[in-house]
């Protein structure tokens, strides 16, 4: 199976050749930040570089708080002296951690594991009134703690506990990690993020949020996360929408769950109230927006899964949103056929597997003709030099384009570009069957000149 993807200035789509025909009936799973993931493991520098960059893009960010967030200097947090007590304190947890205990230690993977058993309980129970904002019963609240410590399983469903006990034993886990789930080194550029306002035609801000920069900026953060924070946040976020959802029921709104969450979710650790007087309200309102919006919160922007796709493809790679739109217009400019072929289907199957792969042929030649005439009225340069170098080195002397008869050469040109289609998985003429994919030959022949033709490019 081959898969290819192809570039958009909104989105990237893809094209799947199956050659199995087994499987063709099987669905389908692509994971479209497949290549943002390899990015982020095999070369965590340039991944960190990349979202920074377009993290700066949109916030005004001092040298300071970027200097935080690219975990150069430490976190200076409100409240006195809160560097240190955090020092000391991440010490206690450490300690801790080696003894096998959940709360109090940090996150890892192993303690998500145990927390989900509440989480997913949790989604059983979503119509319980006051969720998450009436107390559990204390001697309950222990034997759960110390089951979840021990690293056993517990069976939540056995009637002995209540949803508001399962509910606030979540929310003292995440008040007992060393920092908040966003970490300390994002705090201020939070801040920023509800700092993010609509400009009116003259230029001015308005005082209405500007709600597609913000969703942007968090998946950029987001991204910049560890791993173990950003799956429990995206765990913890699809619970709080699905709990919002049922509000008519539970009496707990986005902005109510905003309130249990906020101090756990961004609040820096070893902070009052009073030390967040003036950010108290920007906070809670960010974290609403977060349950309201979770569900575009964890993809990556799609110029950021463009340039991973087109870093390991050894393509020319655009660093930002904008390098990005500037390369799909001159891919447009300079083979402006591409853009207008248009997607068509056989109106009627051919009778036999003969006249399929006649008509599939021709279809080629035809738009192998179209590719070489725009390359041949291109204004002489060293880039058109190279391409004709390119047609000629796969079918040596020029072919005649002219021409509408199938001779040796249009074959074997034609045959240059299906084995750049297909991998190499070319079979002969005489032993090609027609499979179900093949009564859409035209659609997936130019398709497939398509993801050539910007491959020359």
């Amino acid at each position: 199976m081959n898969v290819f993807p192809f570039p958009s200035s909104e989105s990237l789509c893809s094209i799947v050749i199956c050659n199995d025909a087994s499987l063709r009936s099987q669905p389908v799973i692509y994971n479209p930040d497949f290549f943002v993931e390899k990015l982020r493991h095999e070369n965590p520098e340039v991944f960190t570089e990349l979202v920074v960059s377009n993290i700066t893009r949109l916030l005004d960010l001092p040298g300071t708080d970027l200097a935080e967030l690219m975990g150069e200097v430490e976190p200076k947090l409100p409240g006195p002296n809160a560097t240190a007590a955090n020092f000391f304190k991440s010490l206690n947890f450490l300690k801790r951690k080696e003894k096998g205990i959940v709360f109090g230690a940090p996150l890892t993977e192993e303690g998500i594991a145990q927390i989900y058993q509440l989480i997913e309980y949790l989604h059983k129970n979503l119509r319980t009134e006051g969720l998450f904002r009436i107390p559990g019963n204390s001697n309950r609240l222990q034997i759960l703690k110390d089951s979840l410590n021990s690293g056993t399983d517990i069976d939540v469903d056995s009637g002995e506990f209540h949803p508001n006990d399962v509910a606030t034993l979540l929310k003292m886990f995440l008040g007992e990690l060393p920092e908040p789930l966003l970490t300390h080194r994002h705090y201020h550029a939070h801040l920023k993020i509800a700092e993010l306002m609509l400009f009116d035609d003259k230029g001015n801000r308005t005082g209405a949020p500007d709600k597609e920069r913000q969703i942007e900026a968090l998946q950029l953060l987001f991204l910049l996360l560890p791993s173990p924070n950003r799956n429990l946040l995206k765990l913890l976020l699809d619970l709080l929408y699905q709990t919002a959802k049922k509000q008519d029921r539970n009496k707990m709104s986005a902005h109510n769950l905003a309130l249990m969450f906020a101090p756990h979710i961004v609040w820096p650790k070893n902070v009052t109230a009073n030390d967040l007087q003036e950010h108290i309200i920007k906070l809670t309102n960010g974290v609403t927006f977060m349950i309201k919006h979770s569900q575009k919160l964890f993809k990556a922007p799609a110029y950021i899964r463009e340039y991973a796709r087109l870093y390991f493809s050894g393509s020319k790679t655009p660093a930002s949103k904008d390098d990005l739109e500037l390369l799909s217009s001159e891919t447009r400019n300079e083979f402006p056929f591409v853009k207008s072929q248009k997607r068509s289907r056989l109106g009627s199957s051919p009778s036999s597997s003969t006249s399929q792969q006649e008509l599939t042929q021709r279809r080629t030649e035809e738009a192998l003709r179209e590719l070489f005439q725009h390359v041949h009225n291109m204004p002489d340069s060293a880039k058109k030099k190279k391409l004709i170098r390119q047609f000629n080195k796969h079918n040596p002397g020029t072919p005649d384009m002219t021409s509408t008869k199938n001779h040796v050469r249009s074959r074997s040109f034609s045959g240059m570009i299906k084995r750049k289609v297909l991998g190499g998985q070319v079979v002969s003429e005489k032993k090609r069957t027609v499979t179900p994919m093949s009564s859409q030959g035209s659609e997936y022949v130019k398709e497939n000149l398509k993801y050539v033709s910007s491959k020359i490019i």
